[in-house]
């Protein structure tokens, strides 16, 4: 039994690197978009924001001088890249795919509108939804909840290396410990970074739950689709 059949799955542009320093390590990619195939074979309408983190960031490169607006939209092109990107990784696998800009950039890819979104869903297409929110000083995490919502979603899936959410860092912490479930509200109050302020509000104001998860273990994404416990759900 499928449980969630409307999904805004959210990748960082750092998982696309693999093990490399920087760019897009194409077996990462082909492993996601397998992934990403498997349920979408199964009749999930499936939305995807890339953050461009492994390209460049715009509040880094505004900590090294860059102007914070033009930093920010040096950061929606480099989700671009990464959302034709895992595009032509989903065509290979004979996948259909469509990635909506949100801000006008014919003919690299079509406008964004909720109808088309709908229409694309619906016809059973993965939606990439590319350029952030098309505003500087918002994140693609705020992106991921603006088109959830919008969407419908049942649910936001962030797609990680951890899986889930710990009391401390377990990459540097051996004593962390895992929550399989938390409220926003707790989320809060333990300051746990899990989505910025803005789009963790945006959540919790729509009901709309996260669900933090390891996506670098293949098959992992499907089970998350068919109610397994793994990762960490977040709802009221």
């Amino acid at each position: 039994m499928i449980k969630y059949k409307k999904i805004l799955l959210k990748l960082s542009g750092e998982a696309l690197m693999g093990d490399k320093t920087h760019g897009i390590d194409p077996i990462r990619l082909k492993e996601y978009a397998k992934q990403i195939k498997t349920i979408a074979d199964k009749g999930v309408q499936i939305g995807i924001v890339i953050g461009g983190g492994n390209i460049f960031r715009g509040l880094s490169g505004a900590a090294e001088g860059f102007d914070r607006i033009n930093g920010d939209y040096m950061g929606m092109l480099a989700t671009v890249i990464n959302s034709l990107a895992l595009q032509s990784a989903l065509e290979a696998e004979d996948c259909k795919s469509t990635v909506l800009t949100a801000i006008r950039m014919e003919p690299i890819a079509d406008f964004y509108s909720k109808q088309k979104t709908q229409d694309l869903l619906q016809k059973g297409a993965v939606v990439i939804f590319s350029a952030g929110t098309a505003n500087p000083y918002f994140t693609t995490d705020t992106a991921s909840a603006l088109r959830a919502i919008e969407m419908k979603a049942d649910i936001i899936l962030k797609g990680t290396r951890v899986d889930g959410i710990y009391t401390a860092d377990p990459e540097k912490d051996k004593n962390a410990k895992k929550y399989k479930t938390l409220t926003f509200k707790d989320a809060y109050d333990k300051n746990l970074k899990i989505m910025d302020l803005t789009s963790f509000t945006m959540c919790k104001e729509n009901n709309l739950p996260i669900l933090v998860f390891d996506m670098n273990t293949n098959g992992n994404l499907e089970k998350v689709i068919l109610g397994k416990d793994i990762g960490t759900i977040v709802s009221n």
